[in-house]
């Protein structure tokens, strides 16, 4: 589904992802893992057309979208939560999931009735304001605001962090339904090892800007996490 051939990427004068390749089996949720600071939010800001490349393709169901900006990606079915979240804080809830509608490919009006099924706590909340929400409730609010596109690929970028554990495991199973119902690929940052080995098909590892291995999920060894992503 989407492919990276030698991407190089700059931020001013530095040198930040180096001749990386990667790609992304469709239905799969592959989950790309590596310390602070070694250009994992880089990579998927690169992914979603945020950041210009300076070298290398972006394959995206066989069409290079490289040159494309990120808006025409969202309408190629390309979704994304940033790290952080950013949600609107001044706007409700609904007017968040409606923004989230502008970018729909399907040119759908209405938020559908499976985002409530998938967090229903957000039908609870729909005039209580984004900045007003905990930051599970934010969290949920981000992905639910990312899948009113219908998106066909989905980045989550860091979706754990900082959360409560009861609405990660929530966040966990709106993944595996994501993938494995839906059949969305998925694309995840993560730190947390054992929400990566549980969610997660396969894995890439990113090592000062370059993807240094990767494999089935099952493979990502105990010595690979030494070598890594170990603090």
């Amino acid at each position: 589904m989407l492919k990276l051939n030698k991407i190089n990427q700059y931020y001013k004068q530095s040198h930040t992802l180096w001749d990386l390749s990667l790609e992304i089996e469709e239905g799969s949720c592959t989950c790309i893992m590596g310390r602070n600071g070694v250009g994992k939010t880089t990579l998927m800001k690169v992914i979603m057309g945020l950041l210009p490349i300076k070298s290398g393709d972006i394959l995206y169901d066989g069409k290079n979208i490289s040159k494309l900006g990120a808006d025409k990606r969202a309408g190629l079915g390309i979704g994304y939560v940033p790290q952080g979240r950013e949600i609107f804080s001044k706007l409700n809830v609904k007017e968040n999931l409606e923004i989230g509608l502008l970018a729909n490919r399907n040119g759908l009006k209405k938020v559908p009735d499976k985002i409530y099924e998938l967090f229903p706590v957000l039908k609870e909340m729909l005039k209580r304001r984004g900045g007003d929400l905990s930051g599970g409730q934010q969290q949920q609010l981000a992905i639910a605001r990312a899948l009113c596109l219908e998106p066909k690929l989905l980045i989550l970028d860091e979706p754990s962090e900082g959360i409560q554990p009861n609405i990660v495991k929530q966040i966990g199973d709106v993944i595996d339904y994501l993938t494995k119902v839906e059949k969305i690929t998925v694309i995840l940052v993560e730190q947390k090892l054992p929400f990566a080995r549980k969610h997660g098909d396969k894995f890439y590892i990113i090592e000062r800007g370059r993807a240094v291995t990767n494999g089935d999920m099952a493979e990502l060894s105990n010595e690979v996490v030494e070598k890594y992503l170990s603090v």
